[in-house]
């Protein structure tokens, strides 16, 4: 199941293969690869203009993850794609706002290198997993409302994970989108988790129905206990220094929740050294055009000058 020549991962002593990734990801829905998304939460937007205001509006009671009842995860268990979703609504819904309405965890394990169709294609590697949120025809406590997920993360010793922002010109694979936000655990990365500060309000997600995504700073949890899944105890061990984050999805103007009831936002987790973006070709192209044109007109003036017909004068020297 997986590889023990050497410690490859921060969280344990071997790298796991797809397999094993797989099945860590599907073990429960609060056991994501060493991290628990805890809270689905919602703000009321109406009356907030300001897009990195935090909260976003004013909040709403959270929906509690561990309240939730899950469907059977083997039903949706495909080997050939290594995917699987879990899907849940609140076992306890006095508004029915999940009447018709579901939560759902994606989740895929890969065989080789490559990126999904969808955006926002992220690049992936055999040691990596994908995982999907997705929100789904549940009914919003507003006319504004915005979402968004509390996740809690193992941390490292008394330190929480490092928080970095990667910057491209390069937006062939995710359009308008130059961001690139990671988590690194360990100073040389033992662990990761990528993702674009992007979702998407269409189920066929593009450009049109794209809401920017605001991470908040971690901090730790130390202020209320976190309970544990029993295979994050079982895998990591009995830690208790964890840490926490918000995810919240949209802004009060513009493309949101409200448009289609959808919303979906992945990230990628993994081990070892994370993937990195190279220039596409197009990019390259479009530089290499840029830049060799002009000098290509210059070399073609200087070739001009030095080889074309010489010009003499008509004034004859008096000497």
């Amino acid at each position: 199941m997986c590889s023990c020549e050497e410690p490859r991962w921060g969280w344990g002593h071997c790298a796991p293969s797809p397999i094993l990734l797989l099945s860590l990801l599907l073990a429960a829905p609060s056991g994501l690869l060493g991290e628990e998304t805890r809270q689905l939460l919602e703000f009321d937007s109406t009356n907030t203009s300001d897009v990195a205001a935090t909260p976003p509006g004013k909040p709403y009671p959270p929906y509690s993850l561990a309240e939730f009842s899950w469907n059977n995860i083997s039903d949706s268990l495909d080997p050939a794609t290594l995917s699987a979703t879990l899907r849940g609504h609140p076992s306890h819904d006095p508004t029915r706002a999940f009447a018709n309405g579901s939560l759902a965890f994606r989740v895929q394990a890969f065989s080789r290198s490559g990126r999904p169709a969808q955006p926002p294609r992220l690049l992936h590697t055999m040691d990596t997993c994908q995982l999907e949120v997705a929100l789904v025809g549940a009914s919003p406590r507003g006319n504004g409302s915005l979402f968004g997920l509390e996740v809690a993360t193992l941390g490292q010793g008394l330190d929480c994970p490092s928080m970095q922002e990667q910057h491209s010109i390069d937006d062939e694979y995710a359009p308008a989108v130059f961001q690139l936000d990671q988590l690194l655990w360990g100073s040389l990365p033992s662990g990761f988790a990528q993702w674009r500060p992007v979702a998407f309000s269409q189920k066929q997600g593009g450009r049109e129905s794209a809401l920017p995504c605001q991470a908040s700073p971690l901090h730790p949890t130390l202020e209320y206990p976190l309970p544990q899944s029993p295979i994050v105890r079982a895998f990591f061990g009995s830690q208790n220094n964890f840490c926490a984050f918000n995810l919240t999805f949209g802004a009060s103007a513009g493309p949101g929740y409200w448009d289609q009831h959808y919303l979906s936002w992945s990230m990628l987790l993994g081990v070892g050294t994370p993937p990195a973006d190279a220039l596409s070709p197009l990019v390259l192209g479009i530089m290499a055009v840029a830049l060799g044109a002009p000098g290509l007109m210059l070399l073609a003036g200087g070739l001009f000058l030095l080889l074309g017909p010489k010009r003499y004068s008509e004034y004859q020297p008096i000497n």
